[in-house]
């Protein structure tokens, strides 16, 4: 099989971005190392993919009406397949074709139609006659990987949804970069957002509660990508990250500032909530309604514990035990594990109910030893 396609192209430019609109057989598409497509890697934070995963049921669909299309000549894929690479490419004006050497060139980054891609492949493999099915495609040339991403979140996040945590990976990456790569322009909702790093920050803690393994977070936690193939997931990265990122990442937290020290005394405050209300497995404790709550009641909890410098797990445990004792009312159960067992009081709190219970958190919080303590 050739390895160099010569074909029809007309040059494309938008701003620095330059692109080539073209068209490809299916055959094009399936020399070997044609393509990549850099699916992110939920196990390694440092991964540089940034794609999510393949859905096989969705490319299935494709590929069954393509090759129901084969017959009657009518199937129909007008949505062009987004590539991109690193180096240029040979255009003779002349003729305006588009010369693409794949020993050279290759492989091209699918920035956007992995399914199609897909799809196409698999339908060429029921059906040879799919070879020759031509699909609109355009390439973009001499775009760096920072900037192949950055068009991906661009093409997902303003015309059609991509998954929360995959979103929030790739904001956190290119919250990373700002200093050091250049980075294409992007619209300003997406730009204020990577400027202010609250995606990096969150999944720094949603990261260190789900790798360390004294945790009670460790691996329950299901990040972007991920297959929970041992159904130990109780929550998700994109819950986490909302949550830190609202109540966590605010101004009056004090534990902010402790640098590097915060993402450990966050894990013991979970320690401490754990060890006392010591929640099963499977209850509401480890999904949303807990991380909710307890992010809620996390900062008010932590300017209290401020007062005695210390953030141990043993130090927490005791001013949480004394706030759940103080607690009045139908949530005067929080601290206890039936509190947050399936079926119980807390499987039934909407948002509403979570900010009323947090509200009695915080009062509980306050309530002196001495005031506890007296009886009439």
């Amino acid at each position: 099989m050739s390895t160099k396609i010569v074909r029809p192209a007309a040059l494309i430019a938008q701003g620095d971005l330059k692109l080539y609109a073209t068209s490809l057989k299916v055959s094009d598409l399936l020399i070997p190392k044609f393509y990549s497509v850099e699916t992110l890697d939920p196990e390694d934070p440092t991964d540089s993919g940034y794609q999510r995963l393949l859905n096989k049921s969705r490319a299935k669909k494709l590929a069954d009406y393509i090759v129901a299309g084969q017959k009657t000549k009518d199937a129909f894929l007008p949505t062009s397949i987004f590539l991109a690479t690193h180096r240029s490419l040979p255009f003779d004006p002349q003729s305006n074709t588009v010369e693409i050497d794949i020993d050279r060139i290759g492989p091209f980054s699918v920035v956007d139609g992995q399914h199609r891609v897909e799809g196409l492949k698999m339908a060429a493999e029921k059906d040879s006659s799919v070879l020759d099915f031509e699909v609109p495609v355009n390439i973009a040339v001499e775009l760096s990987k920072i900037a192949q991403m950055c068009h991906f979140l661009l093409v997902n996040t303003t015309q059609k949804s991509v998954d929360k945590a995959v979103e929030q990976r790739i904001f956190a990456r290119l919250s990373e970069a700002i200093d050091v790569e250049d980075i294409p322009s992007l619209p300003r909702w997406i730009s204020k957002a990577v400027g202010k790093g609250d995606d990096e920050k969150a999944l720094n803690y949603v990261d260190y509660l789900n790798n360390e393994p004294e945790s009670p977070w460790f691996g329950r936690i299901e990040m972007a990508n991920a297959v929970d193939e041992e159904g130990r997931n109780t929550t998700n990265q994109k819950t986490f990250v909302q949550a830190i990122k609202k109540y966590i990442l605010v101004a009056h937290n004090p534990v902010l500032t402790y640098e590097e020290k915060q993402y450990k005394i966050f894990l013991n405050y979970w320690i401490a909530l754990r060890n006392i209300i010591q929640p099963v497995d499977n209850g509401v404790f480890y999904k949303y309604n807990g991380v909710d709550l307890f992010s809620r009641f996390c900062a008010p909890f932590f300017n209290k514990v401020l007062n005695e410098k210390n953030f141990t797990v043993a130090t927490m445990e005791k001013s949480l035990q004394r706030t759940f004792d103080n607690v009045e009312g139908e949530y005067a159960g929080v601290g206890h594990s039936t509190f947050w067992n399936r079926g119980g009081r807390a499987s039934y709190m909407n948002s509403g109910a979570i900010n009323q219970l947090n509200a009695e958190l915080v009062r509980a919080l306050h309530v002196s030893d001495s005031e506890a303590d007296i009886e009439i």
